[in-house]
């Protein structure tokens, strides 16, 4: 069975902090549960993870399409599971932070 760490809570209530806090002191890497954070270049009003949190800690789901991109929640589903499986291969952590209610609902319990 993969692990798994989920950090969701309310806007601007430091979860970004203490994704990285967590990261840090139990090797995981961070998993945006983000809609929009898979967009370059939609960085006002994301809360990206700066580029040096992104240097000391490994992030994914981020900056991966460009904005005209479509992506749906399902296209999440396959992303995030295959980013968690992989993390979980190489022996480290996954820790899913943050993001879209949908998104983070739709990985944990299912959606079709």
């Amino acid at each position: 069975m993969n692990r798994l760490i989920v950090l969701i809570g309310a806007t601007a209530v430091g979860k970004s902090e203490a994704a990285m806090w967590l990261a840090e002191r139990f090797s995981c890497e961070i998993v945006s549960g983000d809609s929009m954070c898979v967009y370059r270049g939609l960085d006002i009003g994301t809360a990206k993870p700066t580029a040096e949190d992104r240097r000391r800690i490994p992030h994914h789901l981020i900056d991966i399409l460009n904005p005209e991109e479509p992506f749906s929640v399902v296209d999440f589903q396959r992303l995030a599971t295959e980013a968690i499986a992989d993390i979980n291969r190489r022996g480290r952590i996954p820790l899913l932070v943050g993001g879209t209610g949908l998104y983070v609902q739709a990985l944990l319990e299912g959606y079709r």
